[in-house]
């Protein structure tokens, strides 16, 4: 029995002694993350831009009302430059997988050498939730999550916070600060739309009206000649789709009118040049080549990888419609109205109806406060025809849109004398 019992405090022994050293071999922020009780799982992540790389699985809430619903696991990347540094919060609006590029560094981030949390969003990629229950994919869940990270992880970085967006991402910082003002210290909204309708309205006026009438001509002219060309081009588009094994919610000819439609609004979003568009006389190898480059039909698929968005563009985020009319006479859709719910939502909530709360909630919050907050447009974009380019007149809030920019706009791109404000602005800001 005695040497049972000496048996066991060796055991004992080198158990503590084990962890001691396991704990001496952590660095300070492993420590610190350890503690946070949220988090199940720490995975080192390579980077060439920050001391220390981890990606962290941190247990949300389904719905943070009622936490007895159930959770899932969010996927939350910790990149580390120092405790005594600004801590920049990526709110991402889709997935988080870029990221993980060991060269990675969001522009914020870079330019105030700050640390970085980059949150995937609640029903994308990692962080889907099993079985998918829609009803919990809200911005006002989104937001929750959001805070409960921001929350956990100021025990680590107590410094200034500053979160910042892009596109969907945008959105989300933007009702991020309207559900929890005092969250962050400053608000970086890139190319960010506040859409009131699932199909807006103000997309398709501002399509009418961009840039030149020469390169909208130029434009339209391309589409019309790709309607013009559907019986020799459509069984090249349904063989490409049949190779791809792409299924869609609709016929395949009405598909292909939605990819000519769609075809205006890709091509001024990401600033293609006007100069790429092959002339009405190209070859059909060419006129096909340049359609699926800009407005590919992956877009509408069924069962897409971004059905999570499609939803919540549907359900209170908003998005854009289609201005068919100079279209009509070669189309084989009468209307392109709901088109949303016919192509990209799943079955069971084509009938789902649009909520115009959260948008009443972001344009009260932003009219009647002044948090300090920095939007990014591009002139060219067509999601800056939702953009909150209205604000004026406010001390904090400042709105700067890239001439000629599209929805690739950035401080970085701004002319020299709006990028040095910007970045002013943010300095003294982190000095208050």
């Amino acid at each position: 029995m005695k040497n049972l019992r000496t048996c066991y405090a060796a055991i004992l022994l080198f158990a503590l002694l084990f962890t001691s050293a396991s704990l001496s071999a952590q660095t300070e922020l492993q420590q610190k993350l350890s503690k946070i009780s949220a988090i199940t799982e720490t995975k080192p992540s390579e980077s060439t831009e920050f001391t220390e790389k981890y990606v962290t699985y941190f247990t949300q809430p389904l719905d943070h009302r009622h936490p007895e619903k159930g959770s899932f696991s969010q996927r939350v990347i910790v990149s580390h430059v120092g405790f005594d540094r600004p801590t920049v919060l990526v709110t991402e609006g889709y997935g988080a997988a870029y990221a993980l590029n060991p060269k990675y560094r969001e522009e914020l981030s870079k330019l105030l050498n700050a640390n970085m949390i980059f949150v995937e969003y609640r029903y994308f990629l990692e962080s889907t939730p099993e079985p998918k229950d829609w009803q919990y994919l809200t911005a006002e869940s989104s937001a929750d999550d959001l805070h409960a990270v921001t929350t956990a992880f100021k025990g680590i970085y107590p410094g200034k916070w500053i979160a910042t967006g892009i596109s969907k991402g945008g959105q989300t910082c933007m009702l991020y600060r309207t559900f929890y003002p005092d969250d962050v210290d400053i608000s970086v909204p890139y190319v960010a739309p506040l859409c009131y309708a699932a199909e807006d309205g103000r997309h398709e006026p501002f399509l009418r009206k961009v840039s030149t009438a020469e390169n909208r001509k130029k434009i339209e002219d391309f589409q019309l000649e790709v309607l013009k060309r559907k019986a020799t081009l459509l069984p090249r588009f349904e063989k490409y789709c049949e190779e791809k094994g792409l299924k869609f919610h609709a016929p395949l000819e009405e598909i292909y009118d939605y990819s000519v439609l769609e075809y205006s609004f890709a091509l001024w979003q990401w600033g293609t040049p006007i100069s790429s568009i092959p002339a009405v006389t190209a070859s059909d190898d060419e006129i096909f080549a340049h359609l699926l480059d800009i407005s590919n039909p992956e877009y509408f698929i069924a069962d897409s990888p971004t059905a999570s968005f499609f939803v919540q563009a549907a359900r209170e985020l908003g998005y854009y419609g289609y201005d068919i009319r100079p279209f009509k006479k070669y189309l084989s859709i009468k209307s392109s109205k709901d088109y949303l719910h016919r192509l990209m939502l799943p079955e069971e909530l084509k009938d789902m109806p649009f909520d115009k709360t959260l948008g009443k909630k972001i344009t009260k919050f932003l009219k009647e406060n002044d948090p300090k907050m920095i939007f990014i447009y591009g002139q060219n974009d067509p999601w800056t025809a939702a953009g909150v380019t209205w604000l004026k007149g406010k001390e904090n809030i400042h709105v700067f849109i890239e001439p000629n920019g599209s929805h690739r706009a950035r401080i970085s791109t701004l002319p020299e004398v709006q990028k040095q404000e910007a970045i002013s602005l943010i300095n003294k800001w982190l000095q208050e």
